[in-house]
Formats: C-alpha cells, structure tokens, sequence
C-alpha cells in the first residue's frame, strides 16, 4: 500500500517548515538535509525475508522491534510470514531503518 495523500501532505508540510526555518537561520543546512531525508518518502514494498532481516540486523526480539515501530508483536510476526504487508507509517519506517539503522530513530 503506497503512502496516502494525507502523508504527503504532512511530509511536504514538515519540508517546507524546514525550508523556512533554514531560509531564517534558526537551522543549519546538516540539519535541513536530515529533515529532507526524513521526508523522502520511500514506499518500496519489502518482502518478509528481507523484513525478517532488517529486524535480524538490530539484534532486536520481535516484542522489542514492534514496540519501537508502535505496532503488535502479531503484526511483525505476520509480517515475517507474509501474511501480512507493511503500510504507510510502518513502511516509511521500515524502509528508513533498513537504509540508516535503527540508531536513526534514536535521534
């Protein structure tokens, strides 16, 4: 399931936010590069093998993964299996973890 228009919108929302703040001086352009990486909306759909890999990586038990992506330990386990898909929020979230770690939402 791709990101919704809802999504969009706050991501381009929180960008532009950014932009101004950057635009005024109140953050620096490290900073406004983060934030732009945060928004990029990254929808690639992952199967469950490299799901099951991605938590594999933190050396985190699936209580532990889901708690820190705010979802039940059913929904990593199904998952897993792939009875189950990632959408929207937990995507983004899965995707920005398999490409920055899991330090990235420790920020």
């Amino acid at each position: 399931m791709a990101t919704t228009d809802r999504d969009n919108r706050l991501l381009n929302e929180i960008r532009e936010t950014a932009l101004d703040l950057h635009a005024v001086g109140l953050i620096g352009k490290r900073r406004l590069g983060e934030y732009e990486e945060l928004c990029r909306t990254d929808s690639r759909e992952l199967p469950p093998e490299e799901i099951r890999n991605i938590r594999s990586q933190t050396r985190m038990s699936q209580a532990v993964f889901a708690a820190i992506l705010n979802v039940s330990v059913s929904t990593v386990q199904k998952w897993e299996t792939g009875e189950k898909k990632p959408a929207g929020a937990s995507l983004k979230l899965l995707n920005l973890v398999r490409r920055k770690g899991i330090e990235i939402l420790y920020l």
